[in-house]
């Protein structure tokens, strides 16, 4: 099929090129119009008992959120000076109408928690009309209206931190493109070593983000898209081009040179390398599809975009790559740099990284003891790992939200809403005796939990009232989850309801959320890649260690992020803020990202192997030649991976750092350790069980296999006889 594909599209080559501009431009124009539907945050489970909890309390008792917070601070004044409030006044009346719902200060209310504690400093709490983005929108309207004369003023507020947040990711995307870019287009040229093949992974990449963008705007029609996914579009997007284009164009370079056409050569190109990069593309695709089981918002966006863009790289890599490498023919290493142009001409041999290959089989026993160890001694951090949510602490440090709440922190009293939430609803009125009676009884009974700071009424109408329940803790620590579960357990008033919600309810709801689908995604990613690289390879041995060396690598790169970002080592140097916890939905995202792309190097690598050990049933001659074949294109694919990783680890917010170093920790590990090491020491070690299928399967195989070497090989040397190889090292 493959072989048919890449003739058809040699013969078609004009139009395949035409049609894929047309869908470019297509792309460019309405794909991207998918940035103005993205929305923000999503990180809770919307059909959890917080989210109801919210909800309830929204329809019956309607918004109660500190959208915006205006800090005002003088040096000179203290708000009892009537020039203070005259100020405050001044900046809140200027706002637009329709604009701002409600507007509370000291002023107004008295309350205490509205003022410093040395009294220079007070904050107003704006309350925005509108829908998300109607708020978000809002804040830019206000920002500029609320300066108070005589005063220091600043804003933070929730809507604030999230436009911050968008805004930031926004910002670092353009820098991570800029600064990558041109590195790339460098590093592609040395790599690929003429400038004509060193353009083609970039078309494949720009023809990738588009096409994903465009996905995602139709996805965008019928659900919530995350601005969080654009990210992992450009990097899977880019990332995935310049892999699929080193392995086609690699194996395009070997067989130009071997068969008698050019037609020839693209189709034996796709028949072996074409079947790879289909293999692959599922694969990853596949894993990245496991995030979409969840509810939160966030991961649903990073599946569809990861799923878009992996996906469209791959169809690009199998018409609009072959159709250039068509119409280029032999001039695929036109503009060749020095160095390309001298290997050319030197008789092929054996080289280093067959060498390698060879000298780890020699003790394979050794080299498999010392990896596993050094990955398992790299995964221990995990065991003491603490989940966390995301806060402003996720922004830069002196970004000016941050500033209003570390301040508000710092130097004000608590305010009397604690961390958890319990919405009540009673069968009597509230302004009942009945009701009051029954409310009471309740917030009593929730006051006297021995963790319990205060329980307080704050909104009551009709029969819902809203209660918040003081906790002097972390609002996401094991305490304040714990303290949760204590709440819910408190009997509801007779023949009422509660729900119970508020920050610490959203973080105990989400983890319970994660631990309950997790399994699920891993059955889903685990089976499907089971069954793929089965009828990739032919065996059922290899896709369980696949699997397992797998676990090995995403254990030392999760035991790296607790270390770096929980512990806070190398904060300095990476400019984050240390939480002393891990946002929950990161590992599970690094894991389909990870587990995706070392599937992605793995078929790579396996691939060549296969098709040496189908050519001389040699597993160590095998094993060598395919290392040789492609350690050079998976470890020049990481390092160009890498360098688009990179520029996103500079980010400002922490949690996409958090993704950037994380993923450069696994690839490094898989590329080198793993791939190097440790896949050709438990090959050497299994021997001739490396191709081992029970029978029925082994016939399935035949008939169904996506056999690299199909059809043969007319370049290929004659296949000696098979020498069956001793099981085992031997």
């Amino acid at each position: 099929m493959f072989e048919a594909l890449g003739r058809v599209v040699y013969r078609r080559r004009r139009w395949v090129l035409a049609l894929s501009a047309v869908a470019v431009v297509v792309a460019g124009v309405w794909g991207t119009g998918v940035f103005g539907r993205l929305t923000g945050g999503g990180f809770e489970d919307p059909g959890s008992e917080s989210a109801r909890a919210a909800a309830l309390a929204v329809r019956e008792l309607g918004r109660d959120a500190s959208d915006v917070v205006v800090l005002y601070r003088s040096d000179d004044l203290t708000v009892d000076d009537p020039a203070f409030r005259d100020a405050v006044a001044t900046s809140l009346t200027g706002l637009p109408d329709g604009v701002v719902e409600r507007a509370t200060t000291w002023f107004d209310t008295g309350a205490a928690p509205l003022v410093s504690e040395d009294r220079r400093s007070t904050y107003a709490v704006l309350q925005l009309a509108g829908d998300a983005d109607a708020r978000t929108a809002a804040v830019d309207v206000v920002e500029d209206r609320l300066s108070a004369p005589g005063l220091e003023t600043s804003i933070g507020g929730a809507t604030t931190v999230e436009r911050d947040i968008n805004e930031r990711v926004s910002a670092d995307i353009a820098r991570a493109e800029a600064i990558s870019l041109p590195v790339l287009a460098v590093l592609l040229v040395v790599v690929f070593g003429s400038l004509a093949a060193a353009s083609l992974p970039l078309a494949i990449g720009v023809t990738a983000i588009l096409g994903a963008f465009t996905a995602l705007r139709v996805v965008s029609l019928f659900t919530e898209v995350s601005v969080f996914a654009v990210n992992i579009v450009t990097i899977l997007g880019l990332g995935l081009a310049i892999d699929y284009g080193l392995f086609v164009v690699s194996r395009f370079r070997e067989e130009v040179r071997r068969q008698a056409t050019v037609e020839d050569a693209l189709a034996r190109t796709m028949a072996t390398a074409g079947r790879t990069v289909a293999v692959s593309g599922i694969t990853v695709a596949l894993s990245l599809a496991g995030l979409v089981v969840f509810p939160q918002v966030f991961l649903r966006s990073m599946g569809f975009g990861g799923v878009s863009a992996v996906l469209v790289a791959m169809l690009a890599a199998l018409t609009l790559l072959p159709a250039l490498l068509a119409v280029l023919g032999t001039r695929v290493d036109a503009l060749s740099v020095p160095w390309r142009r001298r290997a050319r001409h030197e008789a092929p041999g054996r080289g280093a990284w067959e060498r390698i290959a060879r000298g780890v089989m020699r003790r394979p026993v050794v080299v498999t003891v010392a990896v596993v160890g050094l990955l398992l001694v790299l995964a221990l951090p995990f065991l003491r790992v603490q989940f966390g949510a995301i806060d402003v602490r996720a922004l830069p440090a002196g970004t000016e939200s941050r500033v209003v709440a570390e301040t508000i922190d710092r130097d004000f009293p608590p305010a009397p809403s604690g961390p958890v939430t319990a919405v009540v609803g009673l069968p009597d009125p509230v302004d009942s005796p009945a009701g009051a009676a029954a409310l009471e009884a309740y917030v009593a009974d929730v006051a006297a939990l021995p963790e319990v700071d205060g329980a307080t009424v704050t909104g009551a109408a009709g029969t819902t009232a809203r209660v918040a329940v003081a906790y002097d803790g972390d609002p996401v620590d094991a305490g304040a989850r714990a303290l949760v579960a204590d709440v819910r357990d408190v009997p509801a008033p007779p023949d009422g309801e509660v729900l119970v919600g508020g920050e610490s309810a959203v973080m105990t709801d989400l983890l319970d959320s994660l631990g309950s689908l997790l399994p699920w995604m891993a059955l889903i990613v685990v089976s499907t890649t089971f069954v793929l690289l089965f009828l990739a390879f032919g065996s059922v041995v290899l896709p369980v260690k696949a699997v397992l060396v797998n676990v090995l690598s995403l254990g030392a790169s999760f035991g790296a992020l607790v270390w770096v970002f929980q512990d806070g080592n190398l904060s300095g140097v990476l400019g984050f803020t240390p939480t002393g916890f891990i946002e929950a939905t990161q590992p599970i995202l690094v894991l389909a990202i990870v587990f995706g792309l070392s599937m992605d190097y793995e078929v790579f690598l396996m691939s060549r192997i296969r098709e040496q050990y189908d050519l001389t049933g040699d597993n160590t001659a095998a094993v060598a030649t395919g290392l040789q074949r492609t350690g050079g294109i998976i470890t020049s694919a990481a390092l160009l991976l890498l360098v688009v990783i990179g520029a996103f680890s500079t980010s400002g917010i922490t949690f996409i750092k958090m993704i950037g170093v994380a993923m450069a920790i696994a690839i490094v590990l898989d590329a080198t350790v793993v791939r190097t090491l440790l896949v050709p020491a438990t090959m050497r070690l299994l021997g001739r069980a490396n191709w081992w299928a029970p029978g029925p399967l082994g016939r399935l195989y035949a008939l169904y296999g996506i056999r690299e070497s199909d059809g043969g090989d007319p370049g290929a040397p004659v296949s000696p006889p098979r020498v069956p190889e001793p099981a085992g090292v031997g």
